[in-house]
């Protein structure tokens, strides 16, 4: 849920990381430095996703006997960043998609496409083991091997987002020659057809749907968001922080966001918004600095999170649901935010671990590097020099 969705080889993979992604200016060569906007973006994705997902699965099912509508409160919260959440992961992970897939077939099928569906594939089946030892708590889970494949191939679960990585990689792909008008059109259309409920799209199907527009903007409009993000100042996000609100608080009092049309468009305003205020964010180094040093590690916390969550619903919502009513209105306002520090630093420590141990293969693909491989137009070797010419062996003559 950093990576940025372009494999450069060497260094830590990021979630588009949920991999190692190169975030760079148009124009620039493959090696230029990281922007700090998109990596701060990233890491407050991660945290909305970490947060979402700790309010829906475990914070509103304790039995909160409080008098004021705390848990209300976190819930609508997170409800109302789904508009931002994901369209804009996918919009940087699409942004630094652009010099991948330019990439010959042989190393973006191996470096993006085979790359994130291993590591789905993989989590996939952690994830069931673990989730299968805390059956009360409230998420997917295959419980039967036919509908572990059927998470494994039609109807991703928690880890959707590396299962859409493969999938957008490849169309992207396939769709290089067509016009960008053409594609980003379907996908769009698509997009509001499934927001809308128009396209039979259980579970997470749906929201691939969605994000897919948001991923190939980004792949197309990539100078454009960098020039957004760096013309950002403070009038520039107030006007649209104001248009995002508008934009909820229109959709909340109509009723309206099953219309069609209505999410991508709301998502379009929120990505804006995102990258503006990531732009501003990373002009303040102790605040951007911080999010884009957790954008750099988002596939350690996206595969991470939800077992270590699991496990602490397991030990805390007992004692939550019963502790003396005074200290659970303290816990009501303040448990999603110190949940979610607490489970990012764990994940964290978890990976360095892991890494520590030569466990690499939990976040990357295993076998030969896809930075190993040379691309089409790079010079042969020269042959070793001889002193003398050789003679050709008879089995060598044409």
């Amino acid at each position: 849920m950093t990576t940025s969705a372009e494999h450069t080889g060497g260094g830590t993979p990021t979630v588009t990381e949920p991999g190692a992604a190169a975030g760079h200016s148009a124009g620039n060569s493959a090696r230029a430095p990281r922007e700090t906007w998109a990596d701060a973006a990233k890491g407050a994705c991660i945290l909305m996703v970490v947060l979402w997902h700790i309010v829906k699965k475990h914070y509103i099912e304790i039995t909160w006997d409080v008098s004021l509508p705390i848990p209300d409160v976190w819930r609508t919260l997170v409800e109302l960043l789904v508009p931002l959440r994901m369209p804009l992961f996918f919009t940087i992970s699409g942004l630094f998609a652009v010099n991948a897939v330019n990439r010959p077939w042989s190393v973006v099928r191996r470096s993006n496409v085979a790359r994130f569906y291993y590591l789905f594939l993989l989590w996939v089946l952690i994830h069931t083991a673990v989730l299968s030892l805390t059956p009360g708590f409230n998420t997917t889970r295959a419980r039967s091997p036919l509908e572990l494949l059927e998470e494994i191939t039609i109807s991703p679960p928690n880890l959707w987002y590396l299962y859409a990585l493969a999938l957008y990689f490849t169309i992207a792909k396939l769709v290089r020659r067509v016009p960008p008008a053409v594609v980003l059109g379907g996908a769009f259309a698509l997009s509001a057809a499934a927001a809308a409920g128009l396209v039979a799209a259980p579970g997470n199907r749906s929201a691939m749907y969605q994000n897919l527009f948001f991923f190939l903007a980004g792949l197309y409009f990539r100078p454009f968001v960098e020039r957004l993000a760096r013309g950002s100042n403070s009038r520039r996000l107030a006007l649209t922080g104001a248009a995002f609100a508008v934009a909820l608080l229109a959709v909340r009092v109509t009723a309206s966001q099953k219309l069609p049309l209505v999410w991508p468009l709301v998502s379009i305003v929120a990505v804006v918004f995102g990258v503006t205020a990531a732009g501003q964010v990373a002009r303040w180094p102790a605040l951007g600095n911080g999010l884009a040093a957790l954008g750099r590690r988002t596939l350690s916390i996206y595969v991470i999170h939800m077992p270590i969550l699991a496990v602490l619903d397991w030990l805390l919502a007992d004692p939550l649901s019963t502790v003396d009513v005074r200290w659970q209105l303290l816990f009501a306002i303040v448990e999603p935010a110190v949940l979610t520090t607490l489970v990012v630093v764990a994940c964290l420590v978890l990976e360095t671990g892991l890494r520590r141990v030569r466990a690499t293969w939990l976040f990357e693909l295993p076998g030969r590097g896809a930075q190993r491989a040379a691309p089409r137009h790079a010079a042969p070797r020269k042959p070793p020099r001889t002193t003398r010419p050789l003679p050709p062996r008879p089995a060598d003559a044409e």
